[in-house]
């Protein structure tokens, strides 16, 4: 009777363990593959940490973060439904004993921020996720010694669905993202946001003091400058940073400030202020940016100055980069020179275009998927492009959910008439044979 209740608790703590991995292992997994350009930033983030800036190039990192977030996600359907026991809990009991000390290392060292495990959409400290890692290291070694314990919730006929279904749906979830914008953005400069509002202070917090300093260049000679000391249009653009002078309260944006590259003039009051429609083209390097719209972008320019809408290119880019950028495509807007951290903060693309009033943010747009003369074929204020969406993050939930859900439950549907259709059978069979 002891061994009887000592096996039960056993099992139940083991499926408990389970479904705790499965939904944190589904969850990272899916908000990685969402933003794989922000788990690229991430990655390469620990490679400076680690001293190896430049030890990989950067399509096989992207690759890396790619099949970073389709393994996590792929393992937590798999361990949630029960399939592949033998290797689910194996391959996560490797992964948890790798990442365990890792976080360790990173919450004592703290060369980084943040581990980016779960994107943007939760924020953890370095030693908050140690502690959290330490919890799913216990889980993953009581689902891997018990893992005959683990209860499957379809039958091994369809367990090879589910299992395709999953790489089929991240993959999709994936393409859909790179290819336009991530379908969730946990930013702060997501649709609907007000960057002013983002860059408040609460009353009676001190806020960290940040200062952008400039590198110009002039006969040779770099030097560093600042908004006080920014020097006359002799001097040559080169690169920017932004450093903490003192640390205190850090609100959600607070390194936004937009310099023109012309005469260095700050212009961000009069951007997040003006009440009219203002396009951001933002591109945070201008050699590497893609060039497959860039007439498509000469026209929606054109289209501003046909409206009276302000219209901006922000980058980090040098002047050289800027100048041959002209060169090639034949722009002919003006040029703001941001922080290159924040350019890629701002959206996943580049260039990606996007769209303010009143310092709000109206919409975004991948540079494949940028506006064209059919949708800008009227004024702004009557046309639907120049409204903020309707869909409420809850819908977009849903929707995406949904997708995933729906066709698994009705494969367990399918699954379980399929297996009382067989039992009845057997039954009967059973019942012909006795008499």
């Amino acid at each position: 009777m002891e061994n009887n209740q000592t096996y039960r608790i056993m099992k139940v703590w083991t499926n408990i363990c389970r479904f705790f991995l499965a939904v944190v292992f589904v969850f990272s997994g899916f908000v990685k593959s969402i933003d794989p350009l922000g788990t690229l930033y991430k990655i390469q983030d620990y490679l400076v940490a680690f001293g190896m800036p430049d030890a990989f190039p950067e399509s096989l990192i992207y690759l890396g973060a790619v099949l970073l977030g389709v393994v996590e996600f792929c393992l937590g359907i798999y361990l949630f439904f029960g399939i592949r026991r033998r290797i689910t809990p194996r391959i996560i009991l490797l992964l948890m004993s790798f990442m365990t000390p890792l976080t360790l290392w990173l919450a004592v060292s703290n060369p980084i921020s943040d581990c980016g495990c779960f994107g943007d959409a939760v924020v953890l400290t370095n030693w908050e996720t140690f502690w959290k890692n330490v919890l799913l290291l216990i889980a993953a070694v009581s689902a891997f010694k018990w893992r005959k314990s683990v209860f499957p919730l379809v039958s091994i006929r369809f367990d090879w669905l589910i299992a395709l279904y999953a790489w089929v749906y991240i993959f999709g979830i994936i393409t859909y993202s790179s290819w336009n914008l991530p379908i969730f953005d946990f930013r702060p400069y997501h649709v609907g946001a007000n960057i002013p509002e983002g860059m408040e202070i609460p009353e009676g917090k001190e806020p960290t003091l940040y200062e952008t300093r400039f590198i110009l260049q002039k006969n040779g000679e770099e030097k560093e400058f600042t908004l006080e000391n920014y020097p006359d249009s002799t001097w040559t653009f080169v690169d920017s940073k932004t450093v903490v002078k003192k640390l205190g309260y850090e609100p959600p944006i607070h390194d936004f400030s937009m310099i023109t590259q012309e005469d260095g003039v700050d212009i961000t009051h009069e951007v997040l202020n003006d009440e009219g429609y203002t396009f951001l083209l933002v591109a945070h390097q201008l050699n590497v940016a893609d060039e497959s719209s860039v007439d498509l972008i000469n026209e929606l320019y054109d289209y501003c100055l046909e409206h009276t809408y302000k219209f901006y290119c922000l980058t980090s880019s040098p002047d050289e980069d800027i100048l041959e950028w002209q060169e090639r495509t034949g722009a002919e807007y003006p040029y703001v020179i941001m922080d290159n951290i924040t350019l890629k903060t701002m959206i996943r693309s580049n260039p990606g275009l996007i769209l303010l009033k009143e310092g709000t943010v109206i919409n975004k747009w991948s540079v494949n998927n940028l506006p064209d003369e059919y949708q800008l074929n009227d004024a702004l204020e009557n046309l639907p492009i120049g409204q903020l969406e309707k869909y409420s993050l809850l819908h977009k939930v849903a929707w995406v959910f949904a997708w995933f859900v729906f066709p698994l439950v009705l494969v367990c549907l399918i699954d379980q008439i399929w297996e009382r259709r067989n039992r009845k059978k057997l039954v009967t069979v059973n019942e012909n044979q006795n008499q």
